[in-house]
């Protein structure tokens, strides 16, 4: 989603700052909606290896984009956390079968199976940051407790919020999703426990930040769906929505933002098949 919220309750709602907008999972408490990230006018925050003397020199060329048809395009306004090449791009993507992978947190192990057949693009692009070690020693930085809403999301290394790989690409929208039992005008879709998705800013704006849904939630279906968590990693996804939201000064009681239990992805693991 864009900067600004999607639904007429926006108006109602309090506006976060940029800072809260840049690549996070965000709710209002009037609508489970879920908005990742920067808009075109929000500025990201460079990563610490940034040189903002750089950045004209950026600017001065396009950007790059790969050849094949998932065409990985470059961000120089967001630059990535983290360093890492655009991923490859062959002319005919792999789109069947499952690949596994593992995340080795501290708070346990989380199994994903990712579906080469739902989303092709985005599952080539998750195994590349994975083959780079983009994921590891990486923090999950959001958590929502909201009745219609419950993910936590990671994929930053920065751990702000606002950090990608520096390259976006297209979405591979799900298409049959029933409609979510929370929402009487069917306009959210039901986004089921153990749902793998990705998070964004907005149309074709998918980067490394993805979200695991631990009980069902009701959202538009503008986020790709590319897997699934096994069960032993919802069981260590709800032990970590049992430690609830880090209160703050502002709330001591939040439902939505930093984990209470800290969550590190020590590593991210594709399994090979021999």
């Amino acid at each position: 989603m864009s900067s600004e919220r999607e639904t007429p309750s926006s108006a109602a709602a309090p506006r976060p700052s940029v800072r809260a907008l840049n690549r996070l999972v965000g709710v209002t408490a009037f609508a489970a909606t879920l908005i990742v990230g920067a808009s075109a006018t929000a500025v990201a925050a460079p990563s610490a290896s940034h040189d903002p003397a750089s950045a004209p020199a950026a600017a001065a060329r396009p950007p790059r984009t790969t050849h094949g048809p998932c065409a990985y395009t470059e961000t120089p306004d967001e630059p990535a956390a983290r360093p890492v090449p655009l991923p490859p791009d062959p002319r005919r993507t792999p789109d069947r079968g499952s690949v596994r992978v593992t995340l080795a947190t501290n708070q346990g192990p989380i199994g994903l199976t990712l579906d080469r057949a739902a989303a092709p693009c985005t599952v080539q692009s998750f195994l590349h940051l994975v083959g780079k070690r983009f994921y590891d020693r990486t923090p999950c930085h959001r958590l929502t407790a909201y009745p219609t809403l419950s993910v936590l999301q990671c994929g930053d290394p920065s751990g702000t919020g606002e950090g990608g790989p520096g390259y976006r690409y297209r979405d591979e929208l799900p298409t049959d999703l029933p409609p979510a039992p929370t929402d009487p005008t069917g306009v959210r879709r039901l986004y089921a426990r153990g749902v793998l998705a990705m998070a964004n800013a907005g149309p074709d704006t998918n980067g490394s930040q993805f979200f695991l849904v631990y009980a069902d939630s009701a959202l538009r279906p503008n986020y790709t769906i590319f897997g699934t968590v096994d069960t032993v990693g919802l069981d260590t996804l709800d032990r970590i929505a049992a430690g609830g939201v880090a209160p703050t000064a502002e709330d001591p009681a939040p439902v939505d933002g930093a984990p209470a239990l800290p969550v590190t992805i020590r590593r991210a693991v594709r399994a090979h098949h021999h």
